[in-house]
């Protein structure tokens, strides 16, 4: 079965989900004003430049400052109207320590390349990427790159002697996927037009004070006509009128060979309900993931990285044990890559898979993993499976995942994952009715507390408060509240 693209709009969100062979492959979302960021050009400020960490905070107008590395600095875009310093060689990487090149006050054009994460401002940087349909456009850059999805190398010599007869001297172009067998013509029209587009952004920051937008990208709607798009796409399928027109009309400009393929969503049944997609949502927010062979793996997230587990679960397997591990571990290595790919998992992630005595089937398992993740789109780097079975990777993160993006931390509790039982909470309490009863003077002592622990106290531990109530020589009263959390209690002396 063909991919199909299906785009969901209502009043306070768009949603984009990738359908690929019957299983949802992609999920991007929007909401009201939570545009994104990222590919975003601005005229920033530089607030703040750390010697100690070689880089600057810049104001680009966002809630929170942007992060700017040394490495990632360009000073051919600081503003000769506003900025002293001397400019490097033309379309160079900018040389020396960040002090030497920013200093509080300056304006300079950065692009947003990261997301705002957590606490985190946006990641910038000074070399500026402009995608088109089939090429991105580096002003900065003198590089010609070939997507490695283009294999025959006869294609990639026609297309790198396209760019190289008409980029202009000293910038660079990404030939993208969707350059494979594209005429000339479209290519050097699309290198214009980029070619263009970055002028009109510099001629924007003339009279503009930082920090202000120069440029935006495009909604996630034409986001992903533009690049979602693929031969191997059946139907791009909206359910809102706009949103189709819109479509439509960039289509005809910039991808016509999609034309053909837009329809209008008009059934009674919810666009995602009626392609499945609303439960595969539900399943990728799932913390526990479950293989098709009764095994399943464990997705979970801490402030520094990713952990995943992997576990035999129901199968048992039909010959030996080391039999069994292997095909649950390889299994599992590929749907791990579809559930980082699908959820936006980035940054670093440890595998745990089932321990494997032999060396050619930890070899199996890691060949397996990185056989899924040849159609990633993001960059990653894999490090060899150990004898424990534990396998260290990285994956660029560029924005948020979707469980960042669509949950929030549990208020109950705080986001550890996990509480103290009715059994723990209980024995605080008549640790603290020790300190408590000798304090105060009044017959009785009320312990205010969660209907789980009242109902701990009241039963097994019914013994140990009347020996309590023996030693200090007064009545203890157990209430329970529904409306206390499972942790807290509370003491009221009663006369």
């Amino acid at each position: 079965m063909s991919s199909i693209l299906v785009i969901n709009r209502t009043s306070h969100e768009t949603r984009v989900a990738l359908v690929k062979r019957g299983a949802l492959s992609e999920f991007h979302i929007e909401r009201g004003q939570d545009r994104g960021l990222v590919g975003g050009v601005y005229k920033g400020r530089v607030l703040r430049v750390l010697p100690g960490m070689q880089a600057a905070f810049v104001d680009i107008g966002e809630a929170r400052a942007g992060f700017l590395y040394v490495a990632d600095v360009h000073t051919l875009h600081l503003d000769p109207a506003v900025d002293e310093i001397p400019a490097p060689a033309p379309r160079g990487r900018a040389k020396g320590t960040i002090q030497e090149l920013l200093e509080e006050g300056q304006q300079i054009v950065v692009q947003v390349s990261k997301e705002p994460i957590g606490s985190k401002g946006a990641r910038l940087t000074g070399h500026i990427s402009l995608p088109g349909r089939y090429l991105v456009y580096m002003p900065t850059t003198d590089h010609v790159g070939i997507s490695r999805r283009i294999e025959e190398e006869g294609e990639r010599e026609r297309l790198r002697a396209i760019v190289e007869e008409n980029r202009p001297a000293g910038s660079g172009f990404i030939v993208r996927t969707a350059c494979e067998g594209v005429d000339g013509s479209l290519l050097a029209d699309d290198m214009r037009m980029l070619v263009r587009l970055w002028g009109e952004i510099l001629g924007r920051r003339t009279g503009k004070k930082a920090p202000a937008e120069l440029y935006s990208e495009h909604d996630v709607v034409l986001r992903a006509t533009r690049d979602l798009f693929s031969a191997e796409l059946e139907r791009i399928v909206l359910d809102d009128g706009d949103d189709y027109e819109r479509v439509m009309e960039f289509a005809a400009n910039y991808v016509p060979s999609a034309v053909g393929k837009i329809d209008r969503y008009t059934g009674s049944e919810p666009i995602f309900d009626a392609y499945g997609i609303e439960i595969e949502l539900e399943r990728a927010l799932a913390r526990k993931v479950w293989l098709k062979s009764g095994g399943y793996i464990v997705i979970d997230h801490t402030e520094a990285m990713t952990c995943i587990d992997v576990n035999t679960g129901r199968y048992v397997g039909k010959n030996t044990l080391e039999d069994t591990i292997v095909k649950i571990n390889v299994e599992a290595a590929e749907e791990i890559v579809y559930q980082l790919q699908l959820r936006g998992i980035g940054g670093l992630i440890i595998i745990d898979f089932i321990d494997m005595e032999k060396l050619t089937n930890r070899e199996k398992v890691y060949q397996a993993l990185t056989v899924a993740l040849e159609d990633d789109k993001s960059r990653t780097n894999v490090l060899n499976i150990s004898e424990f079975g534990l396998v260290e990777m990285t994956r660029k993160r560029v924005r948020e995942s979707m469980v960042q993006y669509l949950c929030d931390e549990c208020p109950y509790c705080e986001g550890k994952g996990y509480v103290k039982s009715a059994e723990t909470v209980a024995y605080e309490i008549i640790r603290d009715i020790v300190r408590e009863a000798g304090v105060h003077d009044e017959p009785t002592l009320a312990v205010r507390v969660h209907p789980a622990v009242a109902s701990v106290l009241k039963e097994e531990e019914k013994e140990a408060l009347q020996n309590l109530e023996t030693g200090f020589g007064k009545q203890i009263r157990v209430v329970p509240d529904s409306s206390f959390h499972l942790e807290t209690y509370e003491f009221e002396p009663e006369g």
